[in-house]
Order: C-alpha cells, then sequence, then structure tokens
C-alpha cells in the first residue's frame, strides 16, 4: 500500500518495462560473446565463499559444467548462494558474460534456476516496488496470476467486439507470463512487440486508458454545462470601442479567438478554454479584452502567473491597457510587504478592487473575492491540476481562461486538455521578423562574443541565459556566477545586469530596469527571463549549456529577442562531446521557428508524460 498499490489487479496492471529471452539453453562448446545473456544448464563445483573485510565484500565463485565446456561463475555480496550452490549441485543459470582478469570469460551475478522449473522461457521484468524487486518481485505476481481469471472486464463488450481487442484476463495473463512460439522467427517478432509495447495486450490497456479519460472528460463538460455562470454583458467591448483602446489592429487570428471567448461569455455557463499561441502571438491583449468584459459587467478578474517576474510584467501590461478604461491593475505576490499584501485581500473581500495579477498567493484560504467572474491562468502547464480548481473555487462558477505560449500540438492538446475548448492563435502580428538560430560549440566561443560586441554597438541587447547560478559537482553545466566576471572582462564600459531567482524582488526591479531603458545593454540571466520580460530592443539571446534545457524551453527563451523592429539571432553553445540524440533536439531549434513543429518533435523526444491526475 505505501507504493500505491492495494488490491491484486494494481499488481497485475504493474506491467513489466522489458522481457528476457530465456528460451534457449546457450552450450558451452559454442563460442561466447562478450556482454552476451546466457542461459546455461549445468552442475556446478569447486564452490568457494572468500569474505573480503577490509572491502566489506563477500565473493562466492565456482565453475559450470555442462558436459560440453565449462565457466567461471561469480557472484559479488550474495553469501546465502553457497549455501544454495552445495544443496543443487545441477541449476539453470542466467547471466551476462563479461571478461574477467587476463582476459578470461565469466558469468557475473548470474539468476538461478533450480533443474525442474520451467527456465526456458520469456522472462518478464520489471520495475522495482518498495523492498521487492527482481526474482521476488516476479514469484509475487506468478502467485496472483489466477486472480486475473476473476478480474471483472471493464470494457462493454460491442465497445470490445468492435474494436477486436482482447479480454482483460487474457490480457494480464499473457503480458506477466507470455507463450514462447516455436519457431524464431515467430518468437523474435513477438519479443520484438512485448519490448516496445506494441503488441495487442499492451494496445488493450492503452485503449482502456483513453476511453476512461475520455469519459471522465465528457463528464466533466457535462457537469459544467449544468452550472450557471457569472453573466457577461460581451457588447461593452464591440469594434469601436477595441479600436479606441488599442494602438493596433488585431490580427485574425486574434479576433477570430476573441469572438470565440465572447460567446462563451454570453452563453449563460462557464467558460473554461485554452488559448494557444506562439511566442508573441498577442494572447495577453485578447485576455485583456476578456478581462474588460468581465470587469464592465460588474466582476472581478484574477489574473494568474507563474512566477513574480511574469505577475509583474503582466500587471505593468494589463495596466497601460485597463487604466485608460478606468480600471486600476493590482498585484498580489508573496515577496509584496505584510501591509500591502492586506490591503489587497481587503480590497478583493470588499469589492473595492476588481482587477488582481498574481502568483501563487491568491491561492492562500485568507484571499476571498466578492464576486470572482474570470480566471486567467497563464502558462497554465506550471501550475498545478490542484492549483488551479482551487483558484476555480474561490468564486460561483467563474469563466476560466487558461494560455499557455508553450506550444502543444493540435492533437496533444485536445487531449491532455480534453475539459477545455480550443482556441488557438496561429498568426504573428505583421512586421515580425523570425529569429535566426545557430548551435555553435566551445572552439567558437571567441567569435560568439565578437557577435555580441557587435549587436551592443548597433543597438541591441544582449540576453546570456545559464542553467545554473552556482557551479555544481552534480552537474556539468555553465554556471552564472562562473561567468560573470569574464563577461564584464569582454565587455569593458557596457552595463552589465544580473537576474535570478536568488535575488529580491528590488534588485530584479531594477536590473529589468536597466535592461529595459538601456542602461545596461547585457543580461545575464537564468530561466527566470523565461516569461515575463520584454524589452523590443533585445537582438540577441545566447544559451549557455543549451542541451539542458527542454525544447519547448529554448523556445519560450528564444521568444524574449526578435520583439522589435531588429533583425534577432539566438546561439545555442553546447558542448563539443555532444550526444546523437541531443545534437538532434538542438539542430530541430535550429531548423524552425514554427512552435508547432518544435513541439512534435518534443513530444517524440520526451514523450506525453502523465495525462490525467497530478503525477509528471
Amino acid at each position: 500500500a505505501a507504493e500505491g498499490f492495494d488490491t491484486v489487479l494494481d499488481l497485475l496492471l504493474h506491467l513489466p518495462y522489458r522481457y528476457e529471452d530465456r528460451t534457449r539453453v546457450t552450450e558451452l562448446d559454442q563460442p561466447l560473446n562478450l556482454g552476451s545473456w546466457v542461459l546455461l544448464r549445468g552442475r556446478v563445483e569447486s564452490v568457494r565463499l572468500r569474505r573480503i573485510p577490509r572491502r566489506r565484500m563477500s565473493i562466492v565463485d565456482c565453475f559450470v559444467d555442462d558436459g560440453l565446456g565449462k565457466l567461471k561463475v561469480v557472484w559479488f555480496n550474495h553469501r546465502w548462494i553457497h549455501t544454495r550452490l552445495a544443496t543443487n549441485p545441477e541449476l539453470y543459470l542466467y547471466g551476462q558474460v563479461r571478461e574477467a582478469r587476463g582476459g578470461t570469460l565469466q558469468l557475473v551475478n548470474p539468476e538461478i534456476e533450480e533443474v525442474g522449473e520451467e527456465a526456458a522461457r520469456i522472462v518478464p521484468v520489471y520495475r522495482r516496488l518498495g523492498r521487492f524487486g527482481g526474482r521476488r518481485l516476479r514469484r509475487l505476481i506468478e502467485q496472483c496470476l489466477p486472480a486475473a481469471d476473476g478480474c471483472r472486464d471493464p470494457l462493454p463488450d460491442p465497445i470490445r467486439q468492435r474494436f477486436k481487442l482482447p479480454v482483460l484476463k487474457d490480457v494480464l495473463r499473457q503480458l506477466h507470463d507470455p507463450g514462447v512460439p516455436e519457431d524464431d522467427e515467430s518468437r523474435l517478432r513477438v519479443l520484438g512487440e512485448l519490448d516496445s509495447g506494441s503488441s495487442k495486450y499492451h494496445l488493450r490497456l492503452a485503449f482502456d486508458e483513453l476511453f476512461a479519460f475520455a469519459c471522465a472528460m465528457a463528464s466533466r463538460r457535462t457537469e459544467r454545462s449544468t452550472c450557471v455562470s457569472s453573466k457577461v454583458d460581451t457588447s461593452v467591448v464591440d469594434a469601436r470601442r477595441v479600436r479606441e483602446l488599442l494602438p493596433f489592429t488585431l490580427t485574425a487570428a486574434q479576433q477570430r479567438v476573441f469572438e470565440e471567448i465572447q460567446t462563451d461569455l454570453a452563453s449563460g455557463t462557464p467558460m473554461a478554454r485554452l488559448m494557444q499561441g506562439d511566442v508573441g502571438s498577442g494572447k495577453t491583449v485578447v485576455a485583456a479584452l476578456a478581462m474588460l468584459m468581465a470587469v464592465d459587467s460588474g466582476h472581478q478578474t484574477a489574473f494568474m502567473a507563474p512566477t513574480e517576474l511574469l505577475a509583474e510584467q503582466h500587471a505593468r501590461t494589463l495596466g497601460s491597457f485597463l487604466d485608460p478604461a478606468d480600471h486600476t491593475v493590482h498585484l498580489l505576490t508573496g515577496s509584496l510587504p505584510a501591509a500591502e499584501q492586506r490591503k489587497v485581500r481587503e480590497g478583493l473581500a470588499d469589492e473595492s478592487i476588481r482587477v488582481v495579477v498574481g502568483t501563487h498567493a491568491l491561492f492562500q484560504e485568507s484571499v476571498v473575492f466578492h464576486d470572482l467572474g474570470l480566471v486567467v491562468v497563464d502558462e497554465q502547464h506550471r501550475f498545478g491540476v490542484a492549483q488551479r480548481q482551487a483558484m476555480a473555487e474561490k468564486g460561483r462558477a467563474p469563466h476560466l481562461l487558461v494560455m499557455t505560449a508553450t506550444p502543444i500540438p493540435r492533437s496533444l492538446a485536445l487531449t491532455v486538455y480534453g475539459d477545455l475548448d480550443l482556441s488557438i492563435i496561429d498568426e504573428l502580428p505583421p512586421g515580425r521578423r523570425p529569429v535566426r538560430t545557430h548551435l555553435r560549440f566551445e572552439d567558437s566561443r571567441p567569435k560568439v562574443i565578437d557577435f555580441a560586441r557587435e549587436e551592443i554597438v548597433a543597438g541591441g541587447r544582449v540576453f546570456f541565459v545559464y542553467p545554473l547560478i552556482d557551479a555544481s559537482e552534480e552537474i556539468e553545466a555553465a554556471a552564472l556566477k562562473e561567468h560573470e566576471e569574464s563577461i564584464r572582462h569582454a565587455y569593458p564600459g557596457v552595463g552589465v545586469e544580473v537576474l535570478h531567482g536568488q535575488l529580491d524582488r528590488t534588485r530584479r526591479e531594477k536590473a529589468i530596469s536597466r535592461f529595459r531603458d538601456g542602461s545596461a545593454q547585457v543580461l545575464l540571466a537564468t530561466t527566470v527571463v523565461e516569461v515575463g520580460v520584454d524589452v523590443p530592443e533585445a537582438s540577441l539571446m545566447i544559451v549557455e549549456s543549451a542541451q539542458r534545457f527542454g525544447l519547448s524551453q529554448l523556445h519560450q527563451l528564444r521568444g524574449r529577442v526578435g520583439r522589435g523592429d531588429r533583425q534577432a539571432w539566438c546561439i545555442l553553445m553546447a558542448e563539443a562531446g555532444l550526444g546523437d540524440e541531443a545534437r538532434r533536439r538542438l539542430e530541430v531549434m535550429c531548423g524552425t521557428n514554427d512552435g508547432f513543429e518544435i513541439a512534435e518533435a518534443d513530444l517524440e523526444f520526451r514523450g506525453p508524460g502523465e495525462l490525467t491526475g497530478v503525477r509528471r
């Protein structure tokens, strides 16, 4: 139960992560390949137990003789095997062939099966469960297998038959105890399907998960449709008012998504919509229009951001838009002085404050809204499931608009956010130039430093982004503090600021302010600048140890440059000994600025994670 396994069925659904082919006994008159896994059958002889107190180690060794040849066998720190070998002279041994001193071959730490047991078979290998692992866990699951016959199949027969899916009891038996095909070709095919998770038995369980997920999402939608939401008069923000408030024209994609939100807000049931758009596509403007409609209709709105830096940025942006409409934007974060936090909480409770932008501080029980009508959540994937729910419960079925700039392919978005309607802003504002991205290695650093100097002289500003603040013995990656002095030395007379999560709010604001107004032309930062730093003059981003970042994160970081009229550049610095997969990931970044294409690649490299619940 401590591992989350409460029933026999829970244990049977703990599937093998790989399978070992123990279907053929290897004979010792045949040559053995170093590193190969072999099943031997023979008599053991010359069994010894040696103890090495100085190293706190015990060694059991012997020879196995199958009548055709002999091979040395060694167990490290398995003292009890000495007794078992003495009482069972003939055994099956399964293990890996390794090289001993002198270049001879030996079998190291093999698993033992007694003759008479069914040793020649395809053997499942499981991830450890607490103190249960290896053969012990396999035996435990084998003892539970008869219970599979009594498992009620949750999938209705008509659905199962329509898709030609096997029954659950057969699925469990085959995955834990696969049959052994007679011919080699069929055996290799079955092993390949089992190891890749593409067998019809794996597909049946995958179907069950997706079917249950679809049912849960349908249930959520039905439940939401029965709720009565706050009434929003969408006519208060018509085309004329949008033209008056905005110094630019909405793109066709922004207009389309805005109209979808208007329809939701006027429907009488709570809106639950995911607005997805690439970096710089203008999601915040659309969210601001939705907030204006809610506030003008007499309701409060809350805008949630995952970091204080992003919350501060959004408070400024929304303020510039909503202040002319006579709505003051207030900020609530954990680093605000207690007196200011108390003042904001009191204003939310008595409705004197109608618009608030905040971080996780908005989840506190002490934060009470008088009439919360709309919740906007930015970078939704960085909030937990429970956090989003806690915010929604602070109002009477408030409308919910969640946004993400981290690109998610449409198919994945519909699956992961199945309880949300989906809107995509798939168009960038006119005049935006694509950021040019290049992969460079340490031998190119002098050229990269010179290129950054040229950008500074030409009026641009430069980000240097690091995965670490301080150097680490555990993680081999560039650290900000380690590079700070060399960067300052490389650019004498140039303003250099530092920005990371260990700084207090005052120092953070000073660093951003100096970088924004041009007093500093270089900003050394960690991923706190991934979102929330909008400086149109920034034209170059240099990402150190770029292989340490995910593709979506790199795409977000790259979105900090190219927000003005200048051509922008992103240089990914990496180690010379880069692995093949890491190189392919970074080459994807260099090959496209399309966030959706990057998301597809990220999904392929990293997998989808867990689609429901709170585990990652």
